[in-house]
């Protein structure tokens, strides 16, 4: 259990990483972040990915998975989860889509060995999802029009504003006409901010804003906000046809 002198020694331990982190990797944000992880994994794989056995590992994954099917998840919808983790929601969307229909990205080879180790626990491989290492967010493996659905849960949390634009810029082309990107951040009202690089806030009008100018429109998801969540979420489309050309 973690205590006062505990969680003291980890956040020393974070200004510490930290700081040997920055002078590694200055310009590369993909790359220091996943060194965070990979130290964070070596410290215990639950404090970076949840543990399955943690209540809230279990609830956080279910408020997700309930909110995409309340918005029109299918069976037979194909879902993108961006950092998928170790599956705290992508187990149930596993579970749920058809075979073949979860496609999982994420930058951290020792979070994707928990996410095979979830889908074998969860009696999962039958239905055949796809869990890929990425080195940025721009979707070049994925084929044109392919998802109904884009998700990601706790990415641009920790994303300079540089990588959130790199995917709002390249997630049009994955999506199918209809279909929506889903994704949460750290929303303040004041000053914009990051913290060790690893926790960023950011204003709501700045990612509209930005989504925007990657040719998407972009919705404050109101009704996230009343299950009180820990951050706030954004859905962006491709603008129909007759929007783009009006």
């Amino acid at each position: 259990m973690d205590g006062p002198g505990r969680s003291r020694r980890w956040a020393l331990r974070r200004v510490l990483r930290d700081s040997v982190l920055r002078l590694r990797h200055p310009r590369d944000h993909v790359a220091y972040y996943r060194a965070v992880m990979q130290d964070t994994v070596a410290q215990g794989a639950a404090r970076a990915v949840g543990n399955s056995d943690r209540k809230a590992w279990r609830e956080g994954g279910q408020r997700q998975f309930d909110y995409l099917r309340s918005h029109g998840l299918r069976p037979d919808s194909r879902l993108l989860e961006i950092g998928c983790g170790n599956l705290r929601a992508g187990w149930l969307l596993i579970d749920y889509l058809e075979p073949g229909g979860y496609y999982g990205i994420d930058i951290s080879p020792a979070v994707l060995l928990a996410a095979e180790e979830t889908v074998v626990r969860m009696g999962l491989t039958a239905k055949l999802p796809y869990l890929v290492l990425v080195d940025d967010l721009t979707f070049d493996l994925l084929p044109d029009a392919h998802f109904d659905v884009v998700h990601a849960n706790s990415v641009f949390s920790h994303s300079p504003i540089g990588v959130i634009e790199q995917a709002l810029s390249h997630v049009g082309r994955v999506l199918k006409p209809d279909g929506h990107f889903d994704f949460t951040f750290n929303r303040t009202e004041r000053r914009e901010r990051n913290v060790l690089r690893e926790d960023f806030y950011y204003r709501t009008e700045t990612l509209v804003n930005l989504a925007r100018r990657c040719g998407l429109d972009a919705e404050f998801m109101t009704d996230w906000e009343d299950l009180r969540p820990r951050q706030s979420k954004l859905r962006v489309r491709v603008p129909a046809q007759a929007d783009r050309a009006g």
